[in-house]
Parts: C-alpha cells; structure tokens; sequence
C-alpha cells in the first residue's frame, strides 16, 4: 500500500519540533551488547537511520521497535535481554538525528521514514535468512510510526503492541501548552483515526498514572481498535516513565503470550 501522504507539515513548526523531538548522539557500533548487530537503513539519499538488532535464534518472532522521545536506540542494550530470554529478535530503530542517524528530526519525516525502516529491517531479515514473523511495536511517540505502519501493511505482519501510545498529537501537543497554527486532518499523527482501521491482533500496554500520555488515550485506542484480538494491559501504580520497571513481569509476560499468540498463520 502507498505511504500516507496527508501533510504533517503543520507539526513541522520549529516551536512544535523542541517539544516533539529530543534528540540525543550516539557513535556508531557503540552498543554493549554482544548480541546486537549495527544496522544503517537509508531512508532518503545521503541520510541513514542508525538501528541495533539484538537476535538469540533465525526462527524466532522479530520485533521491529519505535522507542519514545529522548531515547536512543543503544538504551535498549539492558532491555533487549528481557525479550531475548524469551526467544524474541528485537529491532530497534532511531529517528533522524538520533543515536548515529543522520539529519534532524521532524514529524514529516518521522512518518516517511518508517516505510523506509520496514522495508529495510525485511531486508536484513530476508538477507540473513532470518524467517520468523514480525510484529510492530511502538513506545509513546514511536506508537505513531508503529501504528502508522501497521495501517498501511497489516498484510504482512501478525500483531501490533502499542506501549503509552496517544490518540492524537493535538491533545499530546496542546498539553505541554504548544499553540498549533493549523486545522486537524483525518490522518496525519491521528492515531486514534488510524487504528480503527487496523484489524490485526493489538495489545495495547499503558500505566496507571501516566502524566504526559493519560490512562484514557491508550483506553481509547483499545476501544477504537478494529482487531477482533485485542488486549489492554494498565500496569497499576506506573507512570510515563518507569512503566517497565514498575510492572516488568506484567509486562513482558503480556508482549511473550501476545507473540507466541499470534506468531503462526492465521
């Protein structure tokens, strides 16, 4: 299917990007861990996104992951063992700017680029002959990117997992108090809007008290959902940020039973 082209130029306002996007360096191959494999997937001529794909077997389920804002993708050399020790490959992928990735980040390009990043990490997998499914991923702000993918290619992937997602980046914007010079589109970073459409096997994770992305946004995207499988995971007593650890066994025992799942045909 053809990439979504509505106009998210509206978010491309300087005052609107210092909100959105925190980006933060990293060197090239800098990753501690003794799995993970450097990937760079170009997405524009003359700008690669930098990736790490941590891998324990060729036929295990791949995730191809979006991490929030202010993260990098070397950030997930602690994490990527919790799925690993679960026979689950994780592929995480920067955004312009971000870690070893070229160019600065905008929300236009945020959206683009990850048609780019799917079709890359196919690639890697194809290439090193890697044939367990895929599933999308995606962590506040990259839920845009998974949730974008997953609209446009459900076909060829077997579940999306939405973690602190947002309905729409109106209502994320405008509670940081960001004025939006602009009317809404239908699709744009609506994710609200696009997940109705989306009929393969969701989980939707969020915590209790979170203070950027409230409890109601990932309520109401679970309840927009147009899977027939869907789950809604709230771990109690979490916020934004420590939702993983607060409720880690809740957590990865959901994204293992979720795969598992739904990793075989239909």
């Amino acid at each position: 299917m053809d990439k979504d082209e509505s106009d998210l130029s509206i978010f491309d306002q300087p005052h609107l990007l210092q909100i959105m996007f925190y980006p933060r360096r990293d060197f090239p191959g800098s990753s501690s861990a003794s799995n993970a494999e450097v990937h760079f997937v170009e997405v524009e001529k003359g700008i690669s996104i930098g990736c790490q794909f941590y891998w324990v077997d060729a036929d295990s389920p791949n995730i191809l992951y979006f991490h929030g804002n202010g993260e990098i993708a070397s950030d997930y050399d602690p994490i990527a063992p919790q799925y690993n020790q679960r026979k689950i490959n994780l592929f995480v992928a920067d955004y312009r700017g971000y870690g070893a990735s070229g160019g600065h980040p905008t929300a236009t390009a945020m959206i683009r680029d990850a048609h780019e990043i799917l079709r890359g990490f196919k690639e890697i997998l194809e290439e090193g002959g890697r044939k367990g499914p895929l599933f999308l991923m995606g962590r506040s702000l990259g839920s845009a990117s998974a949730i974008e993918l997953a609209f446009h290619y459900q076909g060829e992937v077997k579940g999306l997992i939405v973690e602190s997602g947002f309905a729409d980046a109106f209502g994320l914007l405008s509670r940081f108090g960001a004025s939006i010079k602009g009317t809404r589109k239908e699709i744009g970073l609506f994710n609200l809007k696009k997940i109705q459409s989306i009929s393969i096997p969701t989980l939707i994770i969020h915590s209790q008290y979170d203070h950027i992305i409230p409890l109601d946004e990932g309520i109401q995207l679970h309840n927009a959902s147009g899977a027939k499988e869907k789950e809604l995971l709230i771990i109690p007593n979490a916020n934004h940020n420590d939702l993983m650890m607060v409720g880690m066994d809740q957590y990865f025992e959901a994204i293992e039973k979720f795969v598992l799942a739904y990793r075989s045909p239909s």
